[in-house]
């Protein structure tokens, strides 16, 4: 089930992260300092060479050097360090290596009871809680399933208890919300699936029905067409394979497209002996997802009317980035989007202009990115890396009616608009940037000493 899901969650305790086996030595040596004592020797006689048993972590070394690069050599050399130190302090650790390296095996019964002993010991341990969940719906039995369902609960209180004071300073209140949405809805879609696998319908039906209140999506869809189908009702399994069909995305990996339509077909034969009037119906289900997925979505510094009002960020790590912070300096913004061919040309000249007044604390340059789809952002940047800061746009571009790219505004003190420019001129673009920037700046220095002399004269 986790295979399909079209999005880790956005807590990033998803990602399985597994102590590599090369680290084990530093956690093999951590903290161990030995303490010989002092040696008395008579002056007459010599002590033969003193023979000391090796300490736990100098055996766990040895167990580790031992097997080389040899995966299973590494697991039978761990499990007998065990056997032997089955409290060792380490064992965490070791426990992670012995998982990852029963994956590198394919002995998947193995990386399980080890998942598991990591969930015992750190029961907060939510990636592996995850991989545990996991291993056990592919690969267990009843009982197994029951402990898979045990663990997606837990998994799914964690999620609920997770405030948003905890949140990454990186991301809104908005982007945190919608996260939160998406990690509930999917572990109810897992946690369903697995009491489906159970023959538990009514606590199957339970989840995909929550996860479909939360967020509407085809997994959740589909599997409450097929427990409608096994209920007899007809009806229903067509209304939710039909709204299952509507959400299913062709290039998703969570849900077929083809095999939902399928299960439609199907059943609605079965229900009216012919496919008259299923396309009706489809077009109609389609419609009615597309409203809900229309529906208006908060967006970023709703309501701003000042550019100094906007907060935007960073990219690519989405940290805050607040214009008022600016306010008093010229702002030179150059609007741009990854897919833009004379953003790029553009570039190099913005650059030009900004290293002529670099140094200059009363001047900042931001290229504000524009783009929809901010995923295309983060390789853009590391394939042209621009030396001048970049930002989102965060509706800015709205505010300022960017409707071409790229465009150049130059933002005086107070946050007005002292120049712009709709695309440019390749030619002469670094020397009417140049002396628009100077122009602002020397009007801004006229303004400050006209207000200077303006205060001396009142006296």
């Amino acid at each position: 089930m986790i295979g399909t899901w079209q999005r880790s969650l956005a807590t990033a305790f998803l990602s399985i992260l597994f102590t590599s086996v090369a680290a084990l030595p530093a956690f093999a040596q951590q903290n161990e300092q030995q303490i010989i004592p002092p040696q008395t020797k008579s002056p007459a006689q010599k002590q033969p060479p003193s023979t000391k048993a090796p300490s736990e972590s100098e055996e766990l070394q040895q167990a580790i050097d031992r097997a080389g690069n040899d995966r299973a050599a590494l697991v039978r050399n761990l499990e007998a360090f065990l056997k032997e130190y089955p409290e060792a302090r380490q064992r965490p650790q070791i426990y992670r290596a012995l998982v990852e390296a029963s994956l590198q095996l394919r002995d998947s019964p193995r990386a399980t009871d080890y998942a598991e002993r990591i969930v015992a010991l750190t029961p907060e341990d939510m990636s592996m809680t995850m991989l545990a969940i996991q291993l056990l719906e592919r690969n267990g039995d009843e009982a197994a399933l029951h402990r898979a369902i045990n663990y997606s609960t837990r998994v799914l209180d964690y999620v609920d208890r997770t405030a948003a004071g905890e949140k990454s300073p990186k991301i809104s209140k908005e982007e945190w919300e919608a996260d939160q949405k998406r990690d509930r809805t999917n572990i109810l879609v897992l946690r369903g699936g697995l009491s489906f696998k159970l023959h538990d319908y009514a606590a199957a039906q339970k989840d995909f029905r929550a996860s479909m209140e939360i967020v509407p999506n085809a997994l959740a869809g589909e599997k409450l067409g097929e427990i409608a189908e096994l209920n007899k009702d007809l009806p229903g399994a067509i209304k939710e394979y039909a709204r299952a069909f509507a959400l299913a995305d062709t290039s998703s990996s969570g849900a077929n497209r083809r095999e939902i339509r399928q299960k439609l077909g199907n059943v609605w034969r079965l229900a009216h002996g012919t496919d008259q009037g299923l396309g009706d119906y489809l077009l109609n289900a389609y419609d009615d997802s597309v409203a809900a997925a229309d529906a208006p979505k908060p967006k970023r510094n709703a309501g701003a009317k000042d550019p100094y009002d906007f907060t935007l960020r960073k990219a690519p790590d989405g940290s805050p980035y607040a214009l008022a912070e600016q306010k008093g300096k010229i702002v030179v913004l150059n609007f741009w989007a990854t897919w833009c061919g004379p953003c790029r040309e553009l570039e190099p000249h913005f650059e030009h202009v900004a290293s002529q007044f670099q140094g200059m604390a009363d001047i900042v340059f931001l290229a504000a990115d524009c783009d929809e789809d901010e995923s295309l952002v983060p390789p853009y940047l590391q394939e042209e890396k621009p030396r001048t800061t970049v930002v989102f746009a965060d509706g800015l571009d709205t505010l300022l009616s960017v409707r071409s790219f790229p465009t150049i505004v130059i933002l005086d003190r107070a946050g007005k608009i002292a120049y712009r420019t709709d695309g440019f001129d390749p030619d002469g673009v670094e020397s009417e940037l140049s002396n628009a920037v100077r122009h602002a700046l020397a009007a801004q220095k006229e303004n400050s000493e006209t207000a200077t002399h303006g205060a001396k004269s009142e006296l």
